[in-house]
């Protein structure tokens, strides 16, 4: 007697092979939120640590900007990557400018257990970073609102940063209705695309480390893949090139332009 055959056409396969399917891909997305949560939640944790270090007294207050390059060469040294000095400024720029969390601090001073803390923060880490980029309090607590409100991703923050939503929205006659304007919409993001958000990779330290002459190197001989990964918006400008802002020059690994914002952006 032959054993029946399992055919992969069959309503009985297919019922169970989509819900594994489902199954998994919830999971993927909820292990990205997790880490984002949690990763959000440490570096604002770093960087309270870091104000409160500084403000500890006068002798500490000095040498405040050392104690970033220290931590910095001491953490990259550890850890390899994620966290250069440029980083560490704006960890400390996040707690700075999202130091009502600190309500949730424990009474004797003492910080929350990461996993509470990061119920504090219910955007992605790359959303708050495009957040820290608005200097108006307000218009950037507005921004904040409206993409948890309207679940905004990333990009689509970008754009109404980009279009100056808030300002468009105080100077109109009929606010709602300006509210009520869905955002464009964007591509669903896979479980796999999210996961290799580049903030996500740095956190968890999954790719090798390079210096910045090797990575500029492995960049530009893999250019078609890195542009790939980029998104269509961008395109290559050139490679140590010297921009003035303002009145000064300064000199950028790589240079890319951004054709719907109109803006060169610089590694």
């Amino acid at each position: 007697m032959t054993n029946p055959t399992l055919a992969p056409q069959s309503d009985e396969y297919q019922q169970i092979h989509n819900g594994i399917v489902q199954l998994l891909d919830t999971a993927r997305t909820q292990t990205v939120r997790s880490i984002n949560t949690i990763m959000t939640a440490t570096y604002w944790e770093m960087g309270r640590r870091i104000v409160e270090f500084e403000q500890g007294g006068e002798a500490r207050a000095a040498y405040g900007e050392q104690l970033i390059d220290r931590l910095s060469q001491d953490l990259s040294q550890r850890y390899k990557r994620g966290f250069s000095a440029s980083n560490l400024w704006q960890f400390k720029k996040f707690y700075l400018y999202f130091q009502k969390i600190e309500i949730l601090q424990t009474v004797s001073g003492e910080s929350l257990h990461l996993a509470q803390l990061a119920k504090s923060f219910p955007l992605p880490w790359s959303a708050y970073v495009r957040l820290l980029s608005v200097k108006n309090p307000d218009a950037r607590t507005f921004y904040e609102k409206e993409t948890l409100r309207n679940g905004w991703s990333v990009r689509q923050l970008d754009r109404q940063i980009a279009t100056q939503f808030y300002e468009r929205t105080l100077l109109s006659h009929d606010k709602s209705a300006m509210l009520q304007q869905p955002a464009p919409a964007e591509p669903n993001v896979l479980p796999e695309q999210a996961i290799r958000d580049p903030f996500i990779l740095e956190f968890l330290n999954l790719k090798d480390e390079y210096s910045e002459s090797d990575l500029e190197d492995a960049l530009l001989s893999h250019l078609m893949d890195f542009m790939l990964e980029l998104g269509d918006d961008f395109a290559f400008v050139g490679r140590q090139r010297r921009l003035r802002i303002d009145d000064s020059w300064f000199r950028v690994d790589l240079l890319f332009f951004h054709r719907r914002f109109a803006l060169p952006v610089a590694r």
